[in-house]
């Protein structure tokens, strides 16, 4: 009789709940039950309500701040590693505390390396992400990590627009690489955002390198946080002569005023993903859900067939 690989198990923080019920279902199992107790002073505590001893499990859940939710994600790994599970898998949407990826001035922490860590230590086997601000951060661990990419979701969706004269925009010179890699898959022009910040969330200067006269623009980014550059992007660039300009990025953080910067904005549309839940009542904005791609990508683990396709822009 050949063997039967049992089905994993699969889990969610309270934080990405509705994202872990859709990955689940996409995955045609159920999501399993985890109870959250909470004390008065706010410390809380996860408990697996159903046996995990031997068994595969994904922990879904992006840690976006506050803190709490990288808390919740460590503490969900420790409890599954002291209930004796085979394999703990954090499916981490989104990868918090990522822009801390090298020290940028004197007397600074690399917290996204310190993050690294404290997932290995909590007993986590594999990572599996999407859109890490910096590629690099994968070697931050000693475990494995699939690091997607959202453009599997965004590619689609752009050549549906079926836009004449696409261009690629990067709001920043970090970005290059990214929308280097959209163009080519798109075969269309690429132009560049040169800006300086004076502090973090705070840009005192923006360049464009390229025209964008005559063109429907198409910015690319990771994530949207304050959408200060993305929007003042946009009305620079429309200020240049571009027909429309949409952004495409991957984690809509979208903290301060960045609501209402975006209904202000020149911006046509932005098109994130769900990998971190929002209140979304902004007609500007459309959501594409990656629950499908990460069920997938599950799906090949646990079966331990190829996932190089999710890799490619």
């Amino acid at each position: 009789m050949a063997y039967q690989v049992p089905e994993p198990k699969i889990f969610a923080c309270s934080q990405s709940m509705v994202l872990g019920e859709k990955i689940a279902a996409s995955y045609g199992a159920e999501l399993g039950n985890v109870l959250f107790s909470r004390y008065s002073d706010g410390e809380f505590q996860p408990s697996f309500e159903e046996s995990i001893r031997g068994a595969r499990i994904f922990i879904i859940g992006s840690t976006h701040p506050g803190p709490e939710n990288l808390m919740e994600m460590l503490l969900m790994i420790d409890a599954a590693k002291r209930a004796s599970a085979r394999h703990i898998t954090a499916v981490m949407p989104y990868f918090g505390w990522a822009r801390q990826d090298r020290k940028d001035k004197p007397r600074v922490p690399i917290a996204a390396k310190l993050v690294a860590k404290m997932l290995e230590t909590a007993g986590a086997t594999r990572i599996i992400t999407m859109d890490l601000h910096a590629d690099q951060i994968q070697g931050f661990f000693e475990k494995p990590v699939d690091h997607l990419f959202a453009s599997t979701l965004f590619l689609p969706y752009l050549k549906s627009l079926n836009l004449d004269n696409l261009c690629i925009a990067s709001p920043d010179m970090g970005g290059s690489k990214r929308a280097y890699a959209y163009s080519k898959a798109l075969e269309c022009d690429v132009v560049i955002c040169y800006k300086q910040r004076a502090k973090a969330n705070e840009i005192s200067h923006m360049e464009l390198i390229g025209d964008v006269e005559g063109k429907n623009v198409v910015l690319v980014d990771d994530m949207v946080d304050t959408a200060g550059t993305l929007t003042k992007a946009a009305d620079l660039m429309m200020e240049r002569g571009a027909i429309s300009v949409r952004a495409v990025t991957t984690h809509g953080l979208l903290s301060g005023n960045a609501y209402e910067r975006i209904a202000k904005s020149m911006l046509t549309e932005l098109i994130i993903t769900d990998s971190i839940p929002i209140d979304h009542n902004q007609k500007k904005i459309r959501i594409l859900s990656c629950a499908d791609l990460f069920a997938d990508v599950m799906h090949r683990v646990h079966h331990n067939t190829s996932i190089s396709s999710k890799f490619l822009m």
